[in-house]
């Protein structure tokens, strides 16, 4: 369906998609995860459009967004962050005139607003000005009009940002209501968010892709690793380090601040699910140590996004 190839964006020296390369089915639903200033909203921006690659290409069901962008338009609907809203019209109005604009003409314009008043939950606002409406009625209004045309491509750019968690939910159910008839893009940071609507998680960071993986294999990632925090009183540093590298051969230790004095804490990392905490301590029996704190996290999707998008 999209293709995505070694697509790179430059704002004059600095940066910020660097050579992307993508593939996206027909009927996914991909969510593009990462930090703020990560590159999500000038990937979609290009995806859509609206910006000009400084380097590579877009193929939109083999057409080249480069040569043939309003050919690709049309097959688009795009939600930016902020939906781009006239805020003294009426819904109904407002819509209408998006259908204009779409040229779809005469009675097809209300059997149209119909469709989607009733599939975003528009039906009871749709005689009231867009200016009376919370942020969450406003995406829903968002949504409508990037839905007008009944693209086979939805584009949308944090969907859900600044939404409380009852208007977030109702947002999620709209996206997974359509995403059984068309392919859907979206960026977020929120996790749970991915989560819960994608087929397939993308995390990017610093304009790069960090990770690609359907949402159940990098679940399955994070319940297969566990993190484990040691605190021992009064020990040094070095030798501690060494002797836990020594309780198994697939673990990483690294040492951590601590703000109580006389206080050492230490991070224990390991690839497998496996509980380590009975080889540690028997490890730590042998000496004179006192533990402070011995405690086993497991890895979690939030931890997998941590790890991939922290620092350089």
């Amino acid at each position: 369906m999209i293709e995505v190839k070694n697509l790179t964006k430059y704002y004059n020296n600095f940066c910020a998609v660097d050579g992307i390369n993508l593939e996206i089915k027909k009927g996914e639903i991909l969510g593009l995860l990462g930090p703020n200033g990560a590159g999500k909203t000038t990937t979609l921006r290009m995806l859509t459009g609206f910006f000009k690659p400084t380097a590579g290409d877009i193929m939109v069901k083999g057409i080249s967004i480069l040569d043939n962008t309003l050919e690709v338009k049309e097959l688009m609907g795009y939600l930016p962050e902020s939906a781009p809203l006239y805020h003294n019209m009426l819904v109904y109005d407002y819509l209408c005139y998006v259908a204009k604009i779409r040229n779809i003409k005469g009675d097809k314009i209300d059997s149209r607003l119909k469709e989607l008043s009733e599939l975003c939950g528009l039906s009871n606002i749709m005689h009231q000005s867009i200016n009376e409406l919370s942020k969450g009625l406003k995406q829903r209004v968002g949504l409508a009009h990037a839905m007008m045309n009944d693209p086979e491509i939805l584009i949308l750019d944090e969907p859900t940002s600044g939404l409380d968690p009852n208007q977030i939910a109702e947002i999620r159910e709209i996206i997974k209501r359509i995403g059984k008839e068309k392919t859907i893009i979206f960026s977020t940071h929120i996790l749970s968010e991915a989560e819960a609507t994608c087929d397939r998680i993308v995390i990017i960071n610093k304009g790069k892709i960090v990770a690609d993986d359907s949402t159940q294999k990098l679940k399955n990632r994070a319940a297969s690793g566990s993190t484990i925090n040691l605190s021992l009183y009064d020990v040094n540093g070095s030798d501690a380090l060494q002797i836990l590298k020594s309780v198994a051969p697939d673990i990483e230790v690294s040492k951590k601040e601590s703000s109580e004095k006389g206080l050492i804490s230490f991070e224990i990392q390991s690839s497998t699910s496996k509980d380590l905490r009975k080889d540690i301590y028997l490890k730590i029996k042998e000496t004179d140590w006192v533990i402070a704190e011995l405690k086993q996290e497991s890895q979690t999707l939030e931890s997998i996004f941590h790890e991939l998008t922290k620092g350089n």
